[in-house]
């Protein structure tokens, strides 16, 4: 479907349309009274939401990033999809998976309310997948932006076997200075130090930021916050259907290294990840489904 279709079909005056992006990708804009925000098909993946009540983005979306097939789009809320992390069968796959490189369909768009909008997102197997991931599935993404942004990533198997999955929504939050963060929420969490060659160590207050991260966190809540001083803000997360939790930065060293990332970019970035990923696989039967989720929304001081 083009964009000329697709605006046709799902547009709404003055709220809802398709645009054409970088590299001719398709995007689309939202706004409503209570937040604006710019969803990529490519990727399924929402780049951009600013909630009218505090002007900024909570999302960091890198100047460098690709905006080309076959390369992932590095910020916003990438799709970690059906697995997480390194290929787990080692057979030479994608990192993360191949649902944030892949070209998403438009399943609908609803205003539920004066200032909530929700699109809903699809995926399905095709021959590529197939070739790469040997399984039927539907994944759904509801996205509704309004006062807060709440991410629904619906996994069904639609065919005639059990499988696993791992997963994770990757989100990019953008912070003032990196240095000033804390994350709260996994004091006394044992996590997986990615860092040190996945050696287990277990969290003691909050989480700072003087070096790269790289952390898998074990019996994560779902409720998580990272305090922002330098916006003067809270970024508030609840996460749904998730027991693990990443959090990363790379700091300058690896920033240097990524083509598609500023050499300084690891100062106005953290990503907090809601996931299924290490020890934690989830098991899908024929004909059921199961649902990660996650909602964002900021507050003004901590």
């Amino acid at each position: 479907m083009n964009l000329a279709q697709l605006n046709q079909q799902y547009a709404i005056p003055d709220q809802v349309e398709f645009v054409v992006g970088k590299g001719d990708l398709p995007l689309l804009r939202v706004s409503t009274p209570a937040a604006e925000a710019l969803i990529s098909l490519y990727g399924g993946q929402v780049l951009s939401f600013r909630p009218a009540d505090h002007g900024r983005d909570l999302l960091f979306l890198s100047e460098l990033a690709y905006f080309e097939s076959g390369k992932a789009i590095k910020g916003g809320v990438p799709i970690c999809w059906p697995w997480f992390g390194a290929d787990p069968e080692q057979r030479g796959r994608a990192a993360h998976g191949f649902a944030r490189n892949s070209l998403w369909s438009v399943d609908g768009v609803e205003q539920v309310a004066p200032d909530l909008i929700r699109v809903t997102l699809l995926l399905r197997d095709d021959a590529q997948t197939l070739a790469v991931w040997p399984h039927a599935f539907e994944l759904r993404l509801v996205i509704s932006i309004s006062h807060s942004l709440e991410l629904q990533l619906i996994t069904r198997n639609t065919g005639a076997q059990p499988f696993q999955i791992t997963q994770a929504l990757h989100t990019y939050f953008s912070v003032g200075e990196i240095g000033q963060v804390e994350v709260h929420g996994l004091d006394g969490c044992e996590y997986l130090d990615k860092v040190r060659d996945f050696a287990r160590d277990r969290q003691s207050g909050p989480i700072t930021f003087a070096q790269e991260v790289d952390r898998i966190y074990l019996g994560a809540p779902d409720r998580l916050h990272i305090v922002d001083p330098a916006q003067d803000r809270t970024i508030h997360i609840a996460a749904g259907g998730s027991n693990t939790a990443v959090v990363w930065n790379p700091w300058e060293q690896l920033s240097r290294t990524m083509a598609d990332l500023g050499d300084d970019d690891y100062r106005r970035l953290v990503c907090v990840e809601t996931a299924n990923a290490a020890d934690e696989v989830i098991t899908i039967d024929t004909d059921g489904e199961y649902a990660l989720s996650a909602s964002y929304r900021a507050t003004t001081g901590d």
